[in-house]
């Protein structure tokens, strides 16, 4: 619209000098409205990079990460957060410990045995806060208990923890260990039990391949470990190393997140369409129940930690002859400061 009367105007054109002052007016008001927001932009401070390393390609597990990238909780607490999925999984703990990466997701079980060994980790929140790690058989299969399991094969993927998992399983229902032969199946955990190349598989997350199983026509039972003797622990947990423990990024990083989580419990179906927008790759049946059977299951309070539960659980490892030093749990077990 023209600033001042068209030439088809009625209207009386202004004298030149208030025609001057109107102008030089607008030009003020311009300026304001063009200086002054850049000048608010400059005082603001700038992003503060974070790599994250997940323990393996994006799935349900991780839904507060994405939630809180997806809402923009993790820029609205100054953070520009990246999340990278390793080639290996075995890696995001020993990049952290490099100093090669801010954050790890990784196992509480493996935490205890990594600083054992003299990684220099901390453990500074919880991403799920309850075991998913279970043991599975075909529901229709002979395998009905696990005192069933005498004389049967179990597969595995990773030695060393899940044998002792098993092996206090079996115990825990008066089956003696040595009577179960073990069968290392690498990572194919639900195709070996539904092939009948095992009767059973230790190592199964109860929350994604219970669900394949059933959405392969061969639904499963799951015996679980802290039914059967094993203390409870946490599944995933956020690892930094232990020099940058008191790093302000990590408290922000936390709070981020507990936003996220919060959100996922009270927003469901939303959370979850966020989620598969951002990863549509994922947007099928299994995702979709897998979401649903790990919302319940994501720490309300990230940050928070329970020592005992922590030292009974390095106590257990050491029991089972997997460490041999018991380090103070205190050392690698920390709450940041937010």
């Amino acid at each position: 619209m023209p600033a001042f009367p068209s030439s088809r105007s009625t209207a009386r054109p202004a004298p030149p000098a208030r025609r001057l002052l109107a102008m030089l007016g607008l030009a003020l008001a311009f300026l304001a409205g063009v200086l002054v927001p850049d000048s608010r932009a400059a005082d603001q401070e700038p992003l503060r990079p974070l790599s994250v390393l997940l323990d393996w390609f994006v799935n349900p597990d991780h839904g507060p990460l994405v939630i809180a990238q997806e809402k923009g909780y993790f820029r609205e607490a100054g953070l520009e957060v990246t999340l990278i999925a390793p080639a290996d999984p075995n890696d995001p703990p020993k990049l952290v410990a490099a100093g090669k990466a801010d954050i790890a997701v990784g196992y509480q079980p493996q935490l205890h045995l990594q600083v054992a060994e003299g990684l220099p980790l901390v453990r500074f929140g919880t991403l799920v806060a309850s075991p998913l790690n279970c043991l599975v058989a075909l529901r229709d299969g002979p395998v009905h208990s696990l005192a069933d399991l005498k004389g049967r094969k179990v597969g595995f993927s990773v030695g060393g923890f899940e044998d002792a998992l098993l092996d206090t399983m079996l115990r825990h229902a008066g089956v003696d260990p040595a009577t179960v032969e073990k069968v290392n199946v690498n990572f194919s955990l639900a195709p070996s039990v539904i092939s009948g190349q095992v009767d059973a598989v230790i190592g199964p997350f109860r929350n994604f391949e219970l669900t394949q199983m059933a959405l392969a026509g061969h639904p499963g039972i799951a015996f679980l470990p802290e039914d059967a003797g094993v203390p409870p622990y946490d599944e995933l947990v956020f690892l930094a190393n232990r020099d940058h423990a008191r790093d302000p990024r990590l408290g922000a990083f936390l709070d981020a997140v507990e936003r996220a989580v919060l959100f996922v419990l009270n927003h469901p179906e939303e959370s979850w369409t966020l989620f598969k927008t951002a990863h549509p790759e994922l947007d099928d049946a299994l995702n979709r129940q897998a979401w649903l059977d790990t919302v319940g299951r994501f720490s309300t309070a990230p940050a928070a930690v329970d020592h005992g539960r922590y030292r009974r659980f390095a106590q257990y490892l050491k029991d089972q002859n997997l460490m041999t030093t018991l380090p103070a749990v205190e050392d690698y077990v920390v709450e940041v400061a937010r």
